[in-house]
């Protein structure tokens, strides 16, 4: 059990609500509450059990709030240590002034993070568990939320729990050859350390083919609209959004700069940045414009390349096409509604085309689709079981592990001596480990829980 001193910090967002909580964890918790809270009736505290009464400033006697108090002792207890909430009204001095008495009273100051670093540290979430607590708060999907969710409740790490057991299983085979030479192992027992570590070795790569798709659902991506004027950009980023947030005219030119908003796409976060028309043009203004455009375009995630279907391919079109052609990349051909006139150069090539009509809504629901299954290729993001890698550092430990399984089946293949093999299996489930918690160093701790706000 991780014991050190009590912490508090306010958990609910400043500024002015219904309800402001101060939490506080560690062995001084109820001392703290018996301090300066006065119950009505007066008495003791049972654990889980909320408390009306007030709160009073030790020095001075007077009513700080009236308020509600609950006391959950350890080890039922979101640290599993005793944990403290104090339930006050949500204005922005009352807060402050109760969190001020809980560090008179022997509180300290919680740092970042830390009510669930010591939730970790006591062994009562895994650290991947533990990350997911702030992919929770900052969702902005449903798919985003889910995939966190899920997280949250383990259900990668019983999948990372299956690959180490494959692991553990060889290293169990290798084991008791080392510690009973006399007795060879007989050849089910060889074919087995063969077949566990594939195993594994195949989970491993399963993870890692899902993590671009889980990269993106939980930090989604960016869009980039571009075209030659009056091709409909603004009226297409309009429709997405289903509200008038870009300026739609019949004059060349109207947009100068870069307009950014997010969208909700079947779950996927979408930043759509929609830009200033390229065309040749004099306008100083303009021209600062479409020089913006140009810098994004290496930057963006994927580009809807937007052209008039009522008009010829022209020089500006080439124009775009040649600032596109190395990047992921969507035809748009807007303007169904009236005759088609429009045919493709061969450089298009493949490139995927949607038609649409920007004016009635035509074909922008398969536009829509097309943007999903360009990232999330037909997964289903809300089902109960899903859950993908989605973070750089579960990557990197995963892809280590698989090269360590791998120089196994390598060295295994060609009889290298197994007290030599086993050290690539160790390797592996040391990787593996760094992933769930079992061996991160306290560097990449701090990290990670620095990324949490504080109060959580």
């Amino acid at each position: 059990m991780y014991h050190k001193d009590t912490i508090a910090a306010i958990s609910t967002p400043l500024g002015e609500g219904g309800i402001g909580i101060v939490r506080v964890s560690g062995p001084a918790a109820e001392e703290i509450a018996r301090s300066f809270f006065s119950r009505k009736p007066s008495g003791g505290f049972q654990s889980h059990r909320f408390y009306y009464g007030e709160i009073l400033d030790p020095d001075s006697g007077d009513c700080v709030d009236e308020t509600m108090l609950v006391l959950m002792r350890a080890p039922r207890s979101y640290t599993c240590e005793d944990v403290l909430e104090i339930q006050c009204h949500g204005g922005y001095l009352i807060v402050q002034k109760v969190l001020q008495l809980v560090l008179r009273a022997g509180a300290r100051l919680a740092e970042p993070g830390e009510f669930t670093k010591r939730a970790f540290l006591n062994g009562r979430i895994d650290l991947l568990q533990a990350e997911a607590v702030i992919e929770v708060i900052r969702g902005k999907t449903e798919a985003a939320l889910a995939l966190a969710q899920h997280q949250r409740e383990g259900l990668l790490s019983k999948r990372i729990a299956a690959v180490k057991e494959g692991i553990v299983t060889s290293l169990a085979f290798i084991e008791a050859y080392l510690d009973f030479p006399e007795e060879d192992i007989d050849l089910p027992g060889v074919h087995q350390i063969k077949v566990a570590t594939q195993t594994s070795l195949q989970l491993i790569e399963e993870l890692l083919s899902g993590f671009q798709q889980g990269k993106v659902i939980r930090e989604g991506v960016s869009v980039l609209i571009v075209g030659k004027p009056n091709v409909g950009k603004s009226s297409l980023l309009n429709t997405l959004l289903k509200e008038k947030r870009a300026i739609v005219t019949s004059i060349p030119g109207t947009t100068r700069d870069i307009i950014e908003e997010v969208v909700n796409i079947k779950g996927l976060p979408v930043t759509l940045l929609d830009t200033a028309g390229i065309r040749d043009t004099g306008d100083e203004i303009e021209q600062e414009g479409m020089k913006l455009t140009m810098e994004k375009i290496p930057l963006a995630d994927l580009i809807l390349f937007v052209v008039d279907a009522s008009k010829s391919f022209d020089n500006e079109d080439m124009l775009i096409m040649d600032a596109v052609l190395k990047r992921p990349f969507l035809v748009v051909a807007n303007k169904k509604d009236l005759p088609t006139v429009l045919q493709l150069p061969e450089q298009i090539g493949s490139a995927p085309v949607v038609a649409i009509s920007a004016r009635d809504g035509a074909g922008i629901e398969d536009l829509r689709t097309a943007i999903f299954e360009r990232f999330v290729h037909g997964q289903a993001l809300d089902g109960r079981d899903f859950t993908a890698l989605s973070q750089a550092r579960h990557r990197d430990a995963l892809d280590r592990s698989k090269k360590s399984l791998l120089s196994f089946l390598k060295n295994f293949a060609i009889d290298i001596p197994f007290e030599i093999a086993a050290i690539d299996l160790r390797d592996a489930l040391h990787a593996l480990d760094e992933v769930t918690g079992e061996t991160t160093t306290d560097d990449i701790l701090d990290q990670i829980f620095t990324r949490f706000c504080i109060g959580k």
